[in-house]
């Protein structure tokens, strides 16, 4: 069976659902950290993912695939755990692509504008600027997501997938930018509290911390960036 290589991001990168998801499928993977953004804009991980970004899934044969969407679809479509594997064309299947591409395209963007006002510079008034624009959309999307809650306990229904964990990569940034409160949307905060419980979350906020945790899907151990560059070049 082929083993898998991601390349996550530091600090709180979106890469933390690949982890977890990772974890949830049982396949056998390892993971390369990618101190961000000093290592993403490197020469050699642009051979990776030419836009500089995590996370990145690179396969035994060298192939490459990027963005979080592509990359949660593969992992679910090989999934060795039934209860995460939806087949094409079901509804299911059809769901579980329209909550990933709200959290990819709609609240994922919304914290756009408050990551650049942080990691750019530019004069006071501009980030001001920046972050009210950034906390009206972030609220806007909660907004949205609160009412798809009502009486879910997952984001797809009864059944926890992928989606629930790429979630808990995200919502953790309302803690980190600090522009509302995850408790004006009672629904959010109960489903992101649920998802520290889970043992692949825990498992993935002590990857990105660098403390010891045993996993429970089938991780094979971090690879140093150097080794797989240089496995990489061998592949091509």
């Amino acid at each position: 069976m082929s083993t898998f290589t991601l390349f996550y991001g530091v600090p709180s990168g979106c890469s933390f659902g690949s982890i977890v998801a990772l974890e949830w499928s049982g396949l056998p993977y390892q993971l390369c950290r990618i101190e961000m953004p000093a290592q993403c804009n490197t020469e050699e991980y642009r051979q990776i993912n030419q836009v500089c970004e995590t996370p990145a899934l690179l396969y035994d044969n060298g192939k490459v695939l990027t963005e979080s969407m592509a990359i949660l679809n593969h992992i679910m479509a090989k999934s060795l755990n039934a209860a995460f594997h939806y087949e094409q064309g079901t509804e299911q299947f059809n769901l579980f692509n329209q909550k990933l591409a709200f959290l990819n395209t709609t609240l994922f963007n919304a914290f756009s504008p408050l990551w650049y006002s942080l990691e750019h510079s530019s004069s006071e008034s501009n980030k001001q600027a920046l972050r009210e624009y950034g906390a009206v959309q972030v609220k806007k999307a909660f907004t949205a997501l609160e009412n798809s809650l009502i009486n879910q306990t997952w984001l797809m229904g009864d059944q926890l997938s992928f989606v629930d964990g790429y979630y808990a990569g995200i919502a953790r940034w309302l803690k980190y930018h600090n522009v509302i409160d995850i408790d004006q949307f009672p629904n959010c905060e109960r489903l992101y509290e649920q998802l520290q419980n889970e043992a692949a979350v825990k498992f993935a906020h002590a990857i990105e911390q660098e403390q010891s945790v045993k996993s429970t899907g089938n991780f094979l151990g971090h690879i140093l960036f150097e080794d797989v560059i240089q496995q990489y070049k061998n592949l091509k």
